[in-house]
């Protein structure tokens, strides 16, 4: 029983460590998320090298999908609101539009065989990839083929975003002024505020039988703590928002078999072309919002981005674009597209009971 025991802590510390190795060379190559991608990378060749199955145990996928939910709901701020506010109903119109054009996106690649309606809306939703591959497995989603279309999506953005800002829209590196960030309450208090909001808001969220409870009740209570200003300014620490990627990426990877990772394949050239079809109606989108409410077409492109959100803000700081308004756009989409997809959901197979 001892010996069992050591050999899947030995078996759970070499995976941990190469998708920490892992996601250490993502970052040095500029990824997105590398956390995310070191963990579902690791857990994907423990899954496939070894035929003894393996786990994250609930408790930890609970807490890491708890952390990332305090981590987008601490986005929302006044002044992003505000934002919105100006010019609330063409961002609200682009906003379901960009829902609507991610449904049609799901219904396509629906096609392929072996691809559930709920898996391919998912999939395609375009925006908070890491949230919506935390919620595809309960609300009856493929997590595994969600993960790798997301996150294909997520890197065709990184890829192309700086390529198309520089050529398409004239955008030039370094011309924007980066503000000095305040220094924040330290990591003390962000640590105890991602605590409180974690526990206060996977026990509301129960209460309240929220769908995806662990993640949609501490991003609800991070923010109204934000918005209301009790939390000082405090922030989800760095390691420990890494932490959380990297359990969500094991949990992913270690799901994986063969057969899944044959039938996934399959559907990765329809996959591209709806991706790309997706990314380029999205910058059509741009065009309009940015007719619309005035600003630059550098502006409207970046706020349209259907993902990629830290690689968006880093563009759009280098570029000088206006951070503030793209911010607003994308996090109003981001709050929409992961509170619609339980509805969406239910909605799938209410209507396609099969």
């Amino acid at each position: 029983m001892r010996g069992r025991r050591g050999a899947k802590l030995l078996d759970a510390a070499v995976v941990v460590a190469g998708a920490v190795v892992v996601g250490l060379l993502l970052d040095l190559a500029g990824m997105p998320t590398p956390a995310l991608f070191g963990g579902l990378v690791a857990g994907l060749v423990r899954a496939l090298a070894v035929r003894r199955p393996a786990r994250v145990p609930e408790p930890a996928g609970i807490a890491a999908q708890a952390v990332i939910g305090v981590a987008v709901g601490a986005l929302v701020d006044l002044g992003a609101l505000r934002a919105v506010a100006v010019n609330w109903l063409p961002v609200l119109l682009v906003t379901f539009a960009t829902l609507a054009l991610s449904l049609g996106a799901g219904s396509a690649l629906r096609l392929h065989r072996g691809i559930s309606p709920v898996t391919g809306a998912f999939a395609m939703i375009a925006g908070g990839a890491a949230g919506i591959t935390v919620m595809a497995r309960e609300l009856g989603a493929d997590e595994r083929t969600v993960a790798v279309l997301q996150y294909l999506r997520v890197l065709l953005i990184v890829l192309l975003m700086p390529v198309v800002a520089t050529t398409a829209y004239g955008a030039t590196a370094g011309a924007g002024i980066i503000p000095d960030g305040a220094s924040g309450p330290g990591w003390g208090a962000g640590l105890a505020f991602t605590a409180a909001c974690s526990v206060a808001g996977v026990a509301g969220g129960r209460l309240l039988r929220l769908p995806v409870a662990a993640l949609l009740g501490p991003l609800t209570v991070a923010a109204i703590v934000d918005l209301t200003g009790l939390s000082g300014g405090a922030e989800v620490p760095g390691l420990l928002e890494d932490a959380a990627f990297l359990g969500i990426g094991l949990q992913v990877g270690v799901s994986f078999t063969w057969g899944s990772l044959r039938a996934i394949g399959g559907a990765l050239p329809v996959a591209l072309g709806i991706t790309a079809a997706l990314i380029v109606a999205c910058a059509g989108l741009g065009v309009l919002l940015a007719g619309v409410t005035g600003v630059s077409a550098l502006d409207g492109y970046l706020a349209t981005t259907p993902g990629g959100l830290n690689a968006v803000l880093a563009t759009a700081r280098d570029s000088g674009a206006d951070t503030t308004f793209v911010l607003s756009v994308q996090v109003l989409r981001l709050l929409v597209m992961l509170g619609s997809a339980p509805l969406i959901a239910r909605w799938l197979r209410r209507s396609r009971p099969g």
